[in-house]
C-alpha cells in the first residue's frame, strides 16, 4: 500500500467515524508521512502534505507551513488543501499561519496558490487584515477573475463572522 492509498483509507475511517482504526493507521503510516514529506521529489512531498489532514493530523502544522514555503507550487497547494480542511472546525490552525497566508494571497507566483490560500482564508477568525487584503484583491483588475471572485467571497464571509480583537 502507498502512502497515497494509506491516506485515501485514513479519510474513510475519518468520515466514517472509526477512530480506533484511524489512530492503528496513523500510528503505521506517521514515520513514513514524515520521510515523504522530506523527499527530494516533489511529488513525493505534495502528497505528504495532502495526507496531513485525510489522516487527521492536526499535530502536524508545522510540517504544513513547511509545505506553504515548498519551492514547488503543487506542495504548496497540498499544504494550503490540508490547511484548509484541518480548520474547518479550528480556526486557530489558519490563524497560526495567518501572515504566510496573507503573502501566498497576495504575491505567490501561481494563481491556482494564491486562490487556495484565499480560501483558507475563510475558515480563520475574522481579521480586519485579512478583509482588507481580500477587498483589496478583489478590486484589483490586474488580478485575475478567479482570484477576485474567491476574494470577494471570502471577504463577504469573513464580514459576517465577528471580528478578532486578538493582538498578533
Amino acid at each position: 500500500m502507498t502512502l497515497a492509498e494509506a491516506a485515501a483509507e485514513a479519510d474513510a475511517l475519518a468520515e466514517a467515524g472509526d477512530e480506533r482504526a484511524l489512530a492503528t493507521l496513523r500510528q503505521q503510516w506517521e514515520e513514513e508521512l514524515e520521510h515523504a514529506a522530506r523527499s527530494q521529489d516533489y511529488r513525493e512531498r505534495a502528497v505528504a502534505y495532502r495526507a496531513i489532514a485525510q489522516f487527521r493530523f492536526r499535530q502536524k502544522t508545522e510540517l504544513l507551513r513547511r509545505g506553504l514555503e515548498d519551492e514547488s507550487p503543487a506542495c504548496r497547494g497540498s499544504a494550503l488543501l490540508s490547511l484548509e480542511r484541518l480548520s474547518r472546525d479550528h480556526p486557530g490552525v489558519i490563524n497560526g499561519v495567518r501572515p504566510l497566508l496573507h503573502e501566498l494571497a497576495a504575491r505567490d507566483g501561481n494563481d491556482a496558490v494564491r486562490r487556495l490560500a484565499v480560501v483558507a482564508l475563510r475558515n480563520g477568525s475574522s481579521d480586519r487584515a485579512t478583509i482588507a487584503l481580500l477587498e483589496g484583491i478583489a478590486a484589483d483588475d490586474e488580478q485575475g477573475r478567479e482570484l477576485r471572485e474567491a476574494a470577494t467571497k471570502v471577504a463577504q464571509a469573513l464580514r459576517r463572522k465577528p471580528v478578532s480583537t486578538a493582538k498578533r
